[in-house]
C-alpha cells in the first residue's frame, strides 16, 4: 500500500486506467459468454422445435398416401383381379383413378412376386424397381413405407398386402398379392413441402454433414430403404431470425473500441499530464529555459503554468540583475560618496581658505581680486555639482518632461558655437568649429530647445575637458531614411578605452587613469545627457580610439514645426542706472539670503523693505501703496510664495512680482512663468543679472 501511495501521478493514472481496463474486460467477457450461452440455448430450443415440426410435417405429408393404400388393399374386386387379371377392370378402376392417387407409380404384384400390372407417370421410366426380397418381408408385415433410389431419383414407396374386405386387420386371410404406390421426390415435391414448412427443402447425399449456421436452423430427415438403411437425406433449412452474431460483433467492436480508447487515453495522458508534470519537475529542479518553453506550448492550464514559470524566471533574472546592479551600485555609491566628498570639499576648501585670506589687511588689490575670482569659480563648481545631483534625482523620479516647441536649428547651432567658444580656456590649443550640413534645414523643427542645448553643450564641454590640443567640432545631418536628425560631436582628445566605453553612460562612472586624475566631476554628466536624448525620443552612441579622439553621435526625431508664430520685437535694454529711490519689498525668511539681496539692491540706491513670510508680504503690500517691485521667495512659512502672489495680485494687479527660488530646473521656471510672475531669479544670486532685471522692469514701468 505504501508503494502505491509513493507512485507519481502519471503511474497512478496508468494504474487507474489499467484497473478500469480489467473491470471492463471482465464485464465484456461475461457479456460475451452469456451471449454465447443464450445463443446456444435458444438455438437448441429452436432446433428441437423445428426438428419436431419437420418430422410431424413429413409424417403428415405421407399419411394421406398411407391411408389410401390401406383403404385400397381391403378391396374384394382387387383380390379377384390378382386372380383373374382382368385388364378392363384395371383400366376402369385403377388407371382412370391414377391422378387422384397423386403418385407417380402404381404396381400390382402377385404372390409369386411377379408384376401383374403397373401404371406410371411421365416422370418415371422405370417400372419394375421393387426389390423381390422386400415382398417377402412385406408378406409378414402387411404394410411398409420406404425409399428407393432409382435413375430418376429418390422415390417414396407405400406397400401393402391385398386382402378381402371382411379382413380389415389382415389377420384372418392370407395375402392375395401386393399393391405398391410410389411418388418421385422431385422439385415440385420439395417446393410444396417447403411452402408448408416455411423452409428450403432439398435432397443431399447420405454422407452429407449438417453444419450449424448462424443465420439458419437446419434439420435432416433420413430416407431409409426397406432394410432400414439410409439411401439419402432430406434437408430442411429455415432462416434463424434471432441471430446473436450481431450482438457478438457489437461486443467485439466495443471491446476493440475500448482498447483503442485506452491506448489513446494512455497516449494523451502521457502527452497532456505526464510530460507537462515531468517538465514542471525539471523546471523546479533546474530552472531549464527549454523546459519552460516546451511547457508554454502545452494546452490549457499547463500552458498557463508555463507562462507563470516564464514570468517567474524573468522576474528572477531581473532580481538577479537588480541584485547585481544593487551590489554594483553599492560599490559605485561608495566610490561616488568618496568622490562627492572630494569634489565638494575641493571648492569648499578654496572658498573657506581664500575667504580667510581676505581678512588679511596687508593684501594688495590684485591679490584680493584673484582670491575673489577663485572663490567665485569654486562657488560655481559647487553649484554645478549640486545641480547635477538634483537633475539626476528628478530624472529618476520622472519629474522632467520635454517642452516641445519650434526651433531654428541653424540659429541654435550658431548660438551654441558662440556661447561655448568664449568658455574654452585660452591655454588649450583647440580649434573649435561647426561642421556645416550639406542639407540645411530651412524650417523650424519641433523639439525641446533647452534640453537639446544641454545635450550638445554637455558633450562639447566634455570633449573640451579631455582635449588639450587639436580640435573639437560639432554639427548635424539629416537621415531621411530613418526620418531623424543626427548630431555628431568629435574631438582629437585622449580617447576612451573599450572597457570604459561599455560603462561611460552609467551614472557615477568616471574615467580614472593617469591622464585624467586632474579632471573633476561626479560622473553624472553623460548619464544626464543620455537620459535627455532618450527623453527626446533619440539614441546616443560613442566611438573612440585611444590617443586619437572620440566621436559622440546622437539622434532626435525630425519633425517640422507647422505652426505660424508672429514675431514680437523685443525692447533692447541697456543698464543705465538712472532709476533710483524705488521702494522694493523682499519677501525672504532666510536672513543671509535677505542680506545678500538687500546689499545688491541698495547698491543701486533703492529702499528695501522686508517680509519674513508670505502673509507679511501681503500685509505690507496692502499697507504701503508706494512699493514699486516685490522679490518673492517661493518657499516660505505661513504663506508660500504662490499663495502670497495670488493675494497681492488681487490687491495690486499691476504690481510687478519677481520670484526668487532655489529650484533651478526648467519645469520649475516654466511653472513660475505660467503662474504669472513677471520674471524669476535663481539662487545662488547673480548680481549682474539682478541689475539687468531691475533696469528692464523700471524701464517698462516708466515707459
Amino acid at each position: 500500500m505504501k508503494r502505491l501511495l509513493n507512485l507519481n501521478t502519471y503511474f497512478k493514472l496508468l494504474l487507474l486506467i489499467a484497473s478500469a481496463t480489467v473491470f471492463f474486460f471482465i464485464l465484456y467477457t461475461s457479456l460475451y459468454l452469456y451471449t454465447v450461452q443464450e445463443e446456444n440455448r435458444f438455438y437448441k430450443v429452436t432446433y428441437d422445435q423445428y426438428n419436431n415440426e419437420v418430422k410431424s410435417l413429413f409424417r403428415l405429408n405421407s399419411k394421406t398416401h398411407t391411408a389410401t393404400i390401406i383403404d385400397v388393399t381391403f378391396w374384394d374386386e382387387l383380390v379377384n383381379f390378382t386372380k383373374k387379371k382382368d385388364e378392363k377392370w384395371y383400366n376402369k378402376y385403377v388407371v382412370s383413378e391414377f391422378e387422384s392417387y397423386e403418385v407417380d407409380y402404381i404396381g400390382i404384384y402377385g404372390l409369386n412376386q411377379k408384376i401383374i400390372n403397373k401404371t406410371t407417370s411421365a416422370k418415371l421410366k422405370s417400372f419394375d424397381f421393387i426389390p423381390k426380397a422386400m415382398m417377402t418381408s412385406l408378406y409378414k408385415s402387411k404394410l411398409k413405407r420406404f425409399y428407393i433410389k432409382i435413375p430418376e431419383g429418390i422415390v417414396e414407396v407405400f406397400a401393402a398386402t391385398i386382402h378381402p374386405s371382411n379382413d380389415p386387420k389382415k389377420n384372418k386371410t392370407k395375402p392375395s398379392g401386393y399393391f405398391f404406390i410410389a411418388r418421385l421426390l422431385d422439385r415440385s415435391f420439395f417446393t410444396s413441402l417447403g411452402n408448408i414448412s416455411s423452409s428450403k427443402v432439398n435432397l443431399v447425399a447420405v454422407d452429407h454433414v449438417v453444419n450449424a449456421e448462424d443465420d439458419f436452423v437446419t434439420v435432416a430427415v433420413d430416407l431409409k430403404d426397406w432394410k432400414n438403411n439410409v439411401v439419402s437425406k432430406l434437408l430442411f433449412k429455415r432462416p434463424f431470425n434471432l441471430n446473436y452474431s450481431k450482438t457478438k460483433e457489437i461486443l467485439f467492436i466495443v471491446v476493440v473500441a475500448s482498447l483503442f480508447n485506452i491506448l489513446i487515453f494512455t497516449f494523451y495522458t502521457k502527452k497532456w499530464v505526464y510530460n507537462p508534470l515531468k517538465l514542471i519537475k525539471n523546471i523546479l529542479e533546474t530552472g531549464n529555459v527549454t523546459s519552460i518553453y516546451s511547457l508554454k506550448k502545452s494546452k490549457g492550464e499547463f500552458g498557463y503554468i508555463g507562462n507563470l514559470f516564464e514570468e517567474n524566471s524573468n522576474q528572477r533574472k531581473q532580481l538577479e540583475i537588480s541584485k547585481q546592479k544593487a551590489e554594483e551600485s553599492d560599490t559605485l555609491k561608495s566610490s561616488f560618496l568618496a568622490n562627492l566628498s572630494h569634489e565638494i570639499r575641493t571648492p569648499m576648501n578654496a572658498i573657506m581658505g581664500f575667504s580667510d585670506l581676505l581678512t588679511d589687511a596687508n593684501l594688495t588689490e590684485k591679490e584680493k581680486f584673484e582670491y575673489l575670482k577663485i572663490i567665485k569659480n569654486s562657488g560655481n563648481n559647487l553649484v554645478s555639482i549640486i545641480e547635477d545631483l538634483i537633475e539626476m534625482s528628478r530624472i529618476d523620479a520622472k519629474q522632467i518632461t520635454p517642452n516641445y516647441k519650434g526651433l531654428n536649428i541653424e540659429k541654435c547651432i550658431a548660438e551654441l558655437h558662440k556661447s561655448i567658444k568664449i568658455t574654452i580656456p585660452k591655454e588649450k590649443d583647440i580649434e573649435f568649429y561647426v561642421v556645416e550640413s550639406s542639407d540645411k534645414i530651412q524650417k523650424n523643427i519641433v523639439t525641446d530647445e533647452t534640453k537639446l542645448k544641454q545635450v550638445i553643450g554637455n558633450l562639447i564641454t566634455n570633449a573640451v575637458k579631455f582635449t588639450e590640443k587639436g580640435f573639437v567640432s560639432f554639427g548635424y545631418f539629416i537621415d531621411k531614411e530613418n526620418d531623424v536628425l543626427e548630431f555628431t560631436i568629435q574631438d582629437s582628445g585622449l580617447g576612451i578605452s573599450k572597457d570604459h566605453i561599455k560603462v561611460i553612460f552609467d551614472r557615477f562612472r568616471r574615467i580614472e587613469d593617469n591622464a585624467t586624475t586632474e579632471i573633476t566631476g561626479l560622473g553624472l554628466g553623460l548619464s544626464i545627457t543620455k537620459a535627455y536624448v532618450e527623453m527626446l525620443g533619440g539614441k546616443i552612441s560613442v566611438e573612440s580610439t585611444m590617443g586619437i579622439g572620440s566621436v559622440f553621435t546622437f539622434t532626435i526625431p525630425l519633425k517640422y514645426d507647422e505652426t505660424v508664430v508672429e514675431s514680437i520685437p523685443k525692447i533692447k535694454i541697456s543698464f543705465s542706472g538712472n532709476y533710483e529711490n524705488e521702494i522694493i519689498l523682499i519677501a525672504e525668511d532666510d536672513n543671509i539670503n535677505f542680506l545678500l539681496l538687500k546689499k545688491i539692491i541698495e547698491s543701486k540706491k533703492h529702499t528695501v523693505l522686508r517680509a519674513n513670510n508670505g502673509q507679511e508680504a501681503v500685509d505690507i503690500c496692502a499697507e504701503n501703496p508706494h512699493i514699486s517691485l516685490v522679490f518673492m521667495d517661493i518657499k516660505m512659512p505661513v504663506l508660500n510664495g504662490f499663495d502670497a502672489f495670488e493675494q497681492i495680485k488681487i490687491l495690486k494687479p499691476e504690481l510687478p512680482v519677481i520670484a526668487q527660488t532655489a529650484y533651478s530646473s526648467f519645469e520649475d521656471k516654466e511653472r513660475i512663468m505660467q503662474f504669472g510672475f513677471m520674471d524669476y531669479i535663481t539662487k545662488p544670486l547673480d548680481k549682474e543679472k539682478i541689475f539687468e532685471l531691475l533696469d528692464t522692469i523700471f524701464v517698462e514701468i516708466n515707459s
